[in-house]
């Protein structure tokens, strides 16, 4: 699981099984955000832009959720394997 400090004071975190997304207030009150598709999260951090990002490493694809748990995922146009990009090939 990761767990990540949010620009709203409030820790962040995934949860991979249950293809959702937490949150805790300092308070202690806990908040979960599905996803529409499983994707296998596993990771969070907190961006430049006031937004939390996350990874969907079975999905290949990128998300974003607001403080206020508006979701949008992106899809990745290259394929990470372990430490190896793989980018596709174009079409002839």
């Amino acid at each position: 699981m990761e767990i990540t400090a949010g620009p709203d004071g409030n820790l962040w975190f995934v949860e991979n099984l249950a293809n959702k997304i937490g949150r805790v207030t300092p308070a202690g009150s806990i908040s979960e955000f599905a996803l529409a598709s499983y994707g296998g999260l596993v990771g969070i951090t907190a961006g430049p832009d006031g937004n939390l990002w996350f990874t969907e490493y079975h999905a290949n694809k990128i998300g974003r959720i607001t403080s206020a748990g508006d979701i949008a995922e992106n899809a990745l146009r290259f394929v990470v394997i372990g430490r190896h990009v793989y980018l596709p090939l174009a079409r002839l």
